[in-house]
């Protein structure tokens, strides 16, 4: 039996991601680690510093064992543009309010971020906003914890919610 038109394209572009994802797979153990994610970056001219590079595994790395397989591999160029785009926009987001960079927004970096950005709130009225998100009450924001928040706002302002 021969494939169909639409298998044939999928399984070239399998085919294609398993080439990329061997190019960055440089000792063929299946899976990429954080050195071989930073190494095929800054051969393409990226100086993307430890910490985001972290990030970026943790966000890509699904079943969190500290490397990417090929699905998940395959699941980050099988996201829409779009998709992918808003997740870049909301790590950027989240990045301007985590001003130590640690990967959490305390009061005090929301306090500072809204104040610079001219909304006027008290410490307490921060203190207000992150608990009421803080789902593991740390007393901080992570980004798993800002990720819902901002799903949630995008349906209670209309943006999300069905008709």
């Amino acid at each position: 039996m021969s494939a169909t038109p639409t298998q044939k394209s999928s399984n070239v572009n399998q085919e294609e991601l398993q080439k990329v994802f061997n190019q960055f797979d440089a000792n063929r153990d299946g899976k990429i680690s954080v050195t071989e994610l930073r190494d095929v970056l800054k051969s393409m001219g990226s100086s993307i510093t430890e910490e985001e590079l972290k990030r970026v595994l943790e966000d890509i790395d699904t079943d969190k064992d500290g490397f990417i397989n090929l699905s998940e591999f395959s699941s980050l160029f099988r996201s829409s543009s779009d998709e992918v785009t808003a997740a870049l926009e909301l790590r950027d987001a989240f990045d301007l309010y985590d001003q130590d960079k640690n990967g959490l927004i305390s009061t005090s970096e929301l306090h500072l971020v809204l104040n610079q950005l001219g909304m006027k709130c008290s410490v307490d009225d921060c203190a207000r906003m992150i608990k009421s998100v803080d789902s593991d009450g740390d007393g901080n924001v992570n980004f798993e914890e800002f990720q819902k928040m901002m799903s949630a706002s995008l349906v209670t302002n209309g943006k999300g919610s069905k008709p």
